[in-house]
């Protein structure tokens, strides 16, 4: 012990590694359990930026051993890729460790993520392209290849056939694209064997004996609350669980080794990809935001919509993954607007609420209610305690403290992982 999981309580982008870096050397292992490279985030350490796709951010501490869980689909070519990529900056990346179970994303899996997106015309879901989907319908169709299958050249041609079958018949009839050769998608794959395989352990054993021995293991969720396949704005979501639970069936560990659960907010909101969002500006400030924020997809590079914070989103992420602690990030970006509005309830059909509406329709039709709060002028970037945030800035943290029913520790001010004032200690 502990075990400590972090989570984004909004729509991702929430600048999870912002939390994990105050967490620092403390921290034993760091571990990806849920999604693929379709999660970004960037991280600033010693002045010079890292866009992470795939690993861990514990993989930019030397203390910190970096695991990619069972739950995780794995891009082999942008595995190598990003490992090269830090090597080539002096990032050691030699402690990594892979889930023997953790399942491939083969090159056929990103074909048919792009041909089905394509043909949804208006029902697109927002989907990176990655392949990220099927490669998780290929799991629970059983069809899935995992890395173990590598060291098995015989049943991984087996595997790979088995998966292209019907894939196949719906690339040529419905599609009208080429087949796809099962040999070729074998080579490809079997061309990572060797340099994997060191990396290659038992996940499980390794976690649970590491707990056991009191070394500090964090869970970073990739994605976020409103993005789990459950839980999140349906059919809106990632194919995967990236809610606090999410990390015990991702990887291995039971529910009661985790401690602490920390929620990532953003000081307003953004969203990548399709869907719902009630607070969305479409207008200056909405520009303002995302020009001022950078509001970039790390992943994808596509602009992230933007909207005012809306509390609802991140006290229903509060409710279900029972976060300990609250992190509130980029804060500093809200400097300069007289008023900054907060939704604290929906208008639904002419009916008032404070909680998420159940049922997609509803959500889809809710209008914000807002609360103006006083903003301020002064920069905030230097501030290192509590008391030196301004009165206003002071009182805009307390309000949405109340709002999510959740004690925020931490807040970030700026991009520098430096940039930080901390109210509890995140251990």
């Amino acid at each position: 012990m502990p075990g400590i999981v972090v989570v984004g309580a909004q729509w991702g982008d929430e600048g999870k590694g912002k939390a994990t870096d105050q967490l620092g050397n403390r921290v034993d292992y760091t571990v990806r359990y849920s999604g693929g490279n379709n999660a970004g985030h960037t991280l600033v350490v010693n002045g010079e930026k890292y866009a992470l796709h795939l690993l861990p951010s514990g993989i930019l501490s030397p203390s910190s051993t970096p695991v990619i869980a069972n739950g995780v689909v794995i891009d082999l070519d942008v595995l190598f890729e990003e490992i090269d990529g830090l090597s080539a900056r002096g990032v050691d990346t030699s402690k990594l460790l892979i889930s023997a179970n953790a399942h491939i994303i083969a090159s056929y899996h990103k074909v048919m993520d792009k041909v089905t997106e394509r043909f949804l015309g208006n029902r697109r879901i927002g989907t990176t392209g990655r392949g990220i989907g099927p490669a998780y319908s290929d799991k629970i169709n059983r069809l899935g290849i995992r890395v173990q299958d590598l060291f098995d050249e015989k049943i991984l041609a087996q595997k790979v056939e088995a998966a292209l079958e019907q894939k196949n018949h719906l690339l040529v009839k419905v599609y009208n694209r080429r087949a796809i050769e099962p040999a070729e998608v074998t080579e490809e794959l079997l061309v990572h064997a060797e340099r994997v395989r060191p990396m290659v352990t038992d996940v499980v054993r390794v976690l649970n004996t590491a707990l056991d021995q009191n070394r500090v293991v964090l869970f970073e969720g990739a994605q976020a609350h409103h993005l789990d396949v459950d839980h999140g704005t349906y059919p809106y979501v990632t194919s995967s669980n990236p809610i606090a639970a999410g990390a015990c069936t991702g990887s291995g560990v039971g529910p009661m080794r985790i401690d602490r659960v920390i929620g990532i907010m953003k000081a307003y909101t953004t969203r990548v990809g399709e869907g719902p969002f009630p607070t969305e500006l479409l207008d200056a400030d909405g520009e303002r935001l995302r020009q001022e924020g950078a509001e970039f997809g790390t992943t994808t590079g596509r602009n992230r919509r933007c909207g005012w914070f809306d509390a609802l989103v991140v006290e229903a992420a509060v409710t279900a993954n029972a976060f300990t602690d609250m992190f509130l990030t980029k804060l500093d970006i809200l400097t300069g607007w007289e008023k900054i509005p907060v939704c604290v309830a929906y208008d639904v059909n002419g009916e008032r609420t404070s909680t998420l509406p159940m049922t997609q329709t509803d959500f889809h039709h809710a209008v914000p209610v807002y609360e103006y709060l006083d903003g301020w002028t002064e920069d905030i970037s230097g501030c290192r305690t509590f008391a030196e945030l301004p009165k206003s800035t002071q009182a805009y943290v307390r309000r949405l403290e109340e709002l999510v029913r959740c004690r925020i520790s931490g807040i970030g001010v700026g991009p520098s992982r430096e940039q930080v004032v901390m109210l509890h200690d995140l251990l």
